[in-house]
């Protein structure tokens, strides 16, 4: 599990077939050793690393048909962030690392030196997108506003744009898009109650 705080950005230095290395600052890597087998959330989606202390990663045929990985590159810049502690604080919300689809940013503007992004994704996943509700796009946990048939607005502090990927983000680009698991659960339960 994660929270949506992303820890470090990453460079992708390589993506050959269904094999992704990123390279990553040496002080977060070596700070608790990566280890085999850990999770890390990449761009939001939960992946296993191969090898201890590096950053190598195999993405199944099933997370690039639901992800944005399709379009990353060598040279791409990624957010990271590695599964929580039980005792780790819990600034952002409960983030699976379960990717749920991808979006699009449509439009990007600068007011009073923060941002305002603007995102388009598939108009049935509208009853997801709560205003002041909880999303993460690319593994950052942000804050729905004005939502209307999927699309839906999050403004962008300094501190965001300069510790995580959307200052790389253009206009027309995809990101990976994580819904709240708790809307997700809840519309389960209602809907096996309604079928009662």
């Amino acid at each position: 599990m994660f929270t949506g705080l992303v820890q470090a950005v990453g460079i992708v230095t390589e993506l050959e077939g269904y094999v992704l290395t990123v390279d990553a600052p040496e002080s977060w890597r070596h700070e608790d050793r990566l280890a085999v087998g850990e999770s890390v959330a990449v761009n939001g989606c939960c992946l296993t690393t191969l090898r201890e202390g590096e950053l190598v990663f195999e993405l199944s045929p099933e997370t690039f048909a639901r992800t944005a990985f399709e379009s990353i590159s060598k040279g791409s810049v990624v957010n990271l962030e590695r599964a929580m502690r039980a005792s780790d604080r819990f600034g952002g919300h409960i983030v699976q690392g379960h990717v749920d689809t991808v979006g699009k940013l449509l439009a990007a503007s600068e007011k009073d030196g923060f941002w305002v992004y603007h995102f388009q994704l598939d108009p049935e996943f509208d009853r997801y997108l709560i205003d002041k509700g909880s999303i993460a796009l690319d593994g950052i946990s942000l804050t729905i506003v004005e939502p209307d048939q999927g699309q839906f607005s999050v403004w962008l502090i300094p501190h965001t744009m300069e510790c995580t990927n959307m200052r790389a983000l253009h206009p027309g680009e995809e990101v990976n898009v994580e819904f709240d698991v708790l809307a997700k659960h809840v519309e389960k339960l209602l809907a096996a109650k309604s079928g009662e």
